[in-house]
């Protein structure tokens, strides 16, 4: 079994006993974190697809570790002009252990539609609008018609 969840704006596969490597958390080394996320949940069975999350699910997890990552180095260079910079920095990141994924799909409330409103034929005022709009877009889409154009030949 496992989720897909969004983690400090980034998307995650997460299944139990994983350990994923995400950007700071605020939270203290040991503490538990949950996060509820989720996008996906497969058990094996049957994929759930939230819309756009999945209500009721959430990703339990274990803090176990704050440190920075490799040093990354950034260096830009124009040719001929004598312009080279060289920059770097580290990005911190914390270390998470997934414990378990809970799945406790609640329905949404569905909205009814009325039938009567989906037939409801539209009313010749409506449709003379509908026109006058449509003819203008094909009319600025063309461009000026006396405008000679400026292209070299």
């Amino acid at each position: 079994m496992y989720a897909i969840v969004e983690i400090a704006g980034q998307q995650f596969k997460a299944s139990k006993d994983d350990k994923l490597f995400v950007h700071r958390l605020p939270e203290k080394e040991g503490s538990k974190v949950s996060f509820d996320n989720v996008l996906l949940i497969d058990n094996g069975k049957k994929v759930v697809v939230g819309e756009p999350k999945i209500y009721g699910a959430c990703v339990n997890a274990k803090v176990i570790s704050h440190f920075k990552g490799d040093k990354i180095i950034i260096f830009k260079k124009k040719r001929r002009k004598g312009y080279r910079v060289k920059n770097g920095h580290r990005q911190f990141f914390t270390e998470v252990l997934i414990e378990n994924v809970l799945e406790k799909v609640v329905p949404k409330k569905e909205t009814s539609i009325d039938k009567k409103s989906m037939t409801k034929k539209p009313s010749s005022k409506e449709v003379k609008l509908q026109k006058k709009i449509i003819t203008k877009k094909v009319v600025s889409s063309k461009g000026n018609p006396n405008k000679k154009s400026t292209k070299n030949k």
